[in-house]
């Protein structure tokens, strides 16, 4: 692990700078309201209570002791942006509930506290995904989304101050499970190995912020998703210890986009089973010394917790093409930005729609209702990284894809009873040789290589009658209206949220100057 880079501090015009990106990531809506907290909070606590009465019921239906079912109990622990303290208006929570050793996952989560759940008059969209890479139970709860995973510890009582630092709570647990209790060691991991969790937690909300204006942020479109950000940001955090978020940003976007991918960006030395501290417990760790096949990812961003993992291993060639050149725009951007001093360049989204003459259209569709279609568009979405490398080698490179990480709610015709949603893969060729120019341009016919996909697609373990799916090529001219309509009302929700902030009175002088980092304020402060 290299040494920082630098340990210059801020000068005054870097805090006065520090404070202008904060007032335009607040007046983008990236921090909560007090209300929207509190009603957060209490999502979780009452959350919380349901858990604890299924755990109960469960112990008292096995006949353990009174005494036992009176202190059992289950852990409800955030993770995820709300655990790193960068959460904003409208994002979910990612929650682990971790339960005793004789509370299962497959039975007594998905099937027992699934049941519970489709009881309760708080939670609507439940969807359960036992077959996921990390089982989840997906739900909306009082309005607020919540991806709930499950951990079954090897303990017969959980206790409310569970350590889960050290690698001695994994001891006898499934990869599902490692990888379920892996969110919040990860999380915490990583607040842990940043110098100033202020500057980190106001960089990173400027990073994703940009990454979503600019299309580039889905684990599952094999983009980059929340845990990958924050890693790439905290390695930033380390090589520039006293940095303010004005000097971290710039220097985000220079380091990453002359970074020599595969190489990996960690933030501690991998951990071994026999590096010689604790007791081996012969789970995977990423190293492609040792497992040849993690050599073949061309993004490892590694998770800091052990069992390392490369949390970027979607990444494909398309993908990474793609958020190399955006690196590198935002670092040109930057440069603009120092000149200027206005944020406002750096977020500017990218017009996908206007980018390319062609386009790939993913049309999903359900004879069902809401949650037959989340279900169905959430299985394609996890394939559609598959479609991007199958266009790619169908077409020797010859056929650059750029998949776009929204879906769009299509409206079929009104004979049309079918539900259907909307995914787009822009499609361009690489800039020509001379003595290409001079070729006629070649054409492709991509109509086998839809199909395989379709046939990939169509051997989801639950299909049923009904789901169905379509891929057709689409010119920039021939785009669906209902395309344009919703990005025009998610246009105008933004310059209302920006309308609504603009209107709050102005904080006191003090508070304006410890937002800036002028006083002394906690690392801590800004959760």
């Amino acid at each position: 692990m290299a040494s920082p880079i630098s340990l210059v501090g801020p000068t005054p015009a870097d805090l006065e700078s520090t404070a202008q990106l904060e007032k335009h990531l607040r007046q983008a809506g990236l921090y909560e309201s007090a209300e929207e907290t509190a009603a957060r909070e209490d999502v979780l606590r009452d959350l919380q209570g349901v858990v604890d009465r299924w755990v109960k019921r469960l112990t008292t239906q096995r006949e353990y002791p009174d005494g036992m079912a009176e202190h059992a109990t289950a852990l409800l622990l955030p993770f995820g942006s709300y655990r790193l303290g960068v959460h904003g208006r409208g994002s979910d929570i990612d929650a682990l509930v971790v339960g005793p050793a004789y509370v299962d996952r497959h039975h007594d989560f998905f099937d027992v506290l699934g049941g519970v759940l489709a009881e309760t008059e708080a939670v609507t969209e439940l969807q359960l995904v036992p077959g996921a890479y990390v089982p989840v139970i997906k739900m909306r709860f009082r309005g607020v989304q919540v991806d709930l995973l499950y951990a079954s510890v090897c303990l017969p009582v959980v206790p409310s101050d569970l350590d889960l630092h050290g690698r001695s709570v994994l001891r006898g647990l499934d990869m599902a499970t490692v990888r379920s209790l892996n969110g919040v060691r990860v999380a915490d991991e990583i607040i842990r190995l940043v110098p100033d969790a202020g500057a980190f937690r106001t960089t990173l909300r400027c990073v994703k912020h940009w990454a979503k204006a600019r299309g580039i942020y889905s684990n599952a479109m094999g983009f980059i998703g929340g845990v990958g950000w924050a890693i790439l940001v905290a390695r930033v955090c380390q090589l520039y210890p006293n940095a303010a978020p004005s000097m971290l940003v710039p220097r985000f976007f220079r380091i990453f986009s002359q970074w020599k991918w595969p190489n990996p960006v960690m933030l501690r030395e991998i951990e071994h089973d026999d590096d010689g501290g604790e007791m081996p417990l012969g789970l995977p760790v990423w190293d492609p010394r040792r497992n040849p096949r993690d050599g073949s990812h061309l993004m490892p961003v590694i998770t800091p917790a052990y069992p390392c993992m490369n949390s970027c291993y979607n990444v494909s060639r398309a993908t990474l093409r793609t958020m190399t050149t955006e690196f590198d725009a935002a670092h040109k951007a930057c440069q603009e930005i120092a000149a200027a001093g206005a944020w406002d360049a750096l977020f500017r989204p990218f017009n996908f729609f206007k980018a390319y003459s062609n386009y790939l259209r993913v049309d999903v569709k359900v004879a069902g209702g809401e949650e037959d279609l989340r279900e169905w568009k959430g299985w394609v979405e996890s394939r559609m990284r598959q479609l991007v490398v199958r266009v790619e080698m169908a077409t020797a490179g010859m056929l650059l894809c750029h998949p776009h990480p929204q879906a769009y709610a299509a409206k079929p015709h009104e004979d049309d009873r079918r539900r259907a949603s909307s995914f787009f893969v822009g499609l361009s060729k690489p800039a020509p040789s001379p003595l290409q120019q001079q070729q006629q341009q070649p054409q492709f016919d991509l109509r086998l290589t839809t199909q395989e996909f379709k046939d990939e697609v169509y051997t989801y373990a639950f299909w049923r009658p009904g789901m169905e799916l379509d891929v057709a090529h689409t010119r920039r001219k021939d785009l669906p209206p209902y395309v344009l309509e919703q990005i025009l009302s998610t246009d105008r929700l933004k310059r209302k949220r920006s309308d609504d902030d603009s209107d709050k009175p102005e904080s006191s002088p003090v508070k304006r100057a410890a937002a800036a980092g002028r006083i002394g304020s906690s690392p801590e402060s800004e959760t």
